[in-house]
């Protein structure tokens, strides 16, 4: 089997599903079918299907261009039909990962996903997970699924590998297509023909591992890793505050040093979907084994408190200029949970906009990317523009995000008051008005 699927690789005489139309979905999609593999993406909600089909792309990291042509030449489409996955010899499953209520793992897109395939999968089929997970799950959670639902062996009849998404939202140099890539299969032969499929198609290495689980936990390693640089430098931030020292001149000098240092920087939370959820997954599975893992969990609380210290220290400045939050006008600038994208998974923009309601204030957001959002059901809607009349408008304006198109000149001319939680006025020279995390 291995052969034969080595051979229908190099000659591009395979097709691809991808299983989610996401963030992560999409932009692989595209790259497989870019590479000349015909490709067919799968999702449950029909306006990704129907854009698709369309040929009207949705995601930053993908050209509209590239998405339309492939659609228009028949290399792509989508469908939310899984009885095409019996067409399919390599199934990329791509979908959401996120935390319960009780900020425990909520692995039941992956879990459906599994069944949907093993209804439909035949032989001579390799499945890779991409979506970040706990370290277990592809051997534990997956193959269970696929064998039981398929009727087909791993390893004998198909093959099982684990390979996490490395997508960084509006990063204008690593993309998809020259992002290294890590692969851990179940069996040597499963590693080396997933690694096949990515080396026909990325430009960049691809690093084969002895397993799903060592791949599982490297993709929670390297989020858990920020997670807890940041929290250094969040309860950093505190401290500073508390003695009167700027911690980005701080930060600013340290990075100087050439060896042994990397920038992290403070803010108001932690957003996306990776970094403020991947340390949940490892703590979870921590637990099962009897161990707690200390360090992280105090990172996680760390961080997880940014967005209410954020409103204490906005309280603090309104107080110094004899005004309180209850009954403020606040505008809070930027809602994307990273500055020029227009994604606001997990950001702390919307949490800090939710403790300053708890604490009376009128909040209004204006974000160039986002003009609403939709949380629980409740959509809101922010500001179409801003100009120096509603600045002028608030007591206060935080910023949360760093978008590099605002106007922060005009910004810091007509606030009355500035929180900056980003450093994103570093490079305006009056400061009367602008206080920093």
């Amino acid at each position: 089997m291995k052969e034969e699927m080595l051979y229908k690789i190099k000659k591009r005489d395979i097709n691809v599903a991808v299983i989610g139309l996401g963030y992560v979905g999409l932009p692989l999609a595209v790259e497989k079918a870019k590479a000349g593999f015909k490709t067919i993406g799968f999702d449950i909600q029909k306006t990704k299907v129907d854009m698709v089909n369309a040929g009207k792309n949705y995601i930053g990291d993908v050209l509209g261009s590239d998405l339309s042509y492939l659609v228009k030449v028949g290399m792509l489409k989508a469908t939310d039909n899984f009885q095409f996955i019996k067409d399919a010899g390599f199934i990329a499953i791509c979908v959401p990962t996120p935390l319960d209520k009780h900020q425990q793992p909520d692995i039941s897109y992956v879990e459906n996903s599994a069944k949907e395939i093993a209804k439909y999968m035949t032989k001579e089929t390799i499945v890779v997970l991409e979506s970040t997970t706990y370290p277990g799950t592809t051997e534990e959670l997956i193959k269970p699924i696929l064998e039981k639902g398929s009727g087909l062996v791993c390893g004998q009849d198909f093959y099982l590998a684990f390979s996490p998404e490395r997508v960084d939202p509006g990063n204008l140099i690593y993309k998809t297509k020259n992002t290294p890539k890590v692969v851990g299969g179940i069996g040597r032969d499963a590693t080396e023909v997933a690694s096949a499929m990515y080396r026909m198609v990325l430009d960049s290495e691809v690093l084969e591992v002895t397993s799903p689980a060592i791949a599982e936990m490297e993709k929670i390693l390297e989020n858990t890793y920020r997670n807890v640089n940041i929290a250094l430098v969040n309860e950093l931030a505190m401290l500073c505050e508390k003695m009167g020292i700027n911690v980005w001149e701080v930060i600013e000098a340290a990075k100087t040093k050439p060896y042994g240092f990397q920038a992290f920087y403070p803010g108001p939370g932690l957003g996306g979907h990776c970094i403020p959820l991947d340390p949940y997954y490892l703590s979870w599975k921590a637990r099962e084994f009897g161990f707690h893992t200390s360090m992280i969990e105090n990172s996680m609380m760390i961080n997880d408190k940014m967005p209410e210290y954020c409103v204490e220290r906005a309280g603090k400045i309104l107080n110094k200029n004899k005004k309180g939050l209850n009954g403020s006008r606040i505008l809070v600038l930027g809602i994307a949970y990273k500055q020029d994208i227009d994604d606001y998974r997990e950001s702390p923009a919307i949490r800090v906009m939710d403790e300053l309601e708890k604490s009376y204030s009128k909040v209004d957001f204006y974000d160039p990317y986002i003009k609403k959002y939709k949380i629980d059901g409740k959509e809101n809607i922010g500001l179409d523009n801003i100009d120096e009349k509603i600045i002028q408008s608030y007591d206060m304006v935080i910023i949360t995000t760093a978008h590099t198109i605002i106007d922060y000149n005009m910004i810091q001319k007509n606030a009355k008051i500035i929180f900056d939680t980003k450093n994103a006025m570093k490079n305006i020279s009056r400061r009367e008005n602008i206080e920093t995390l």
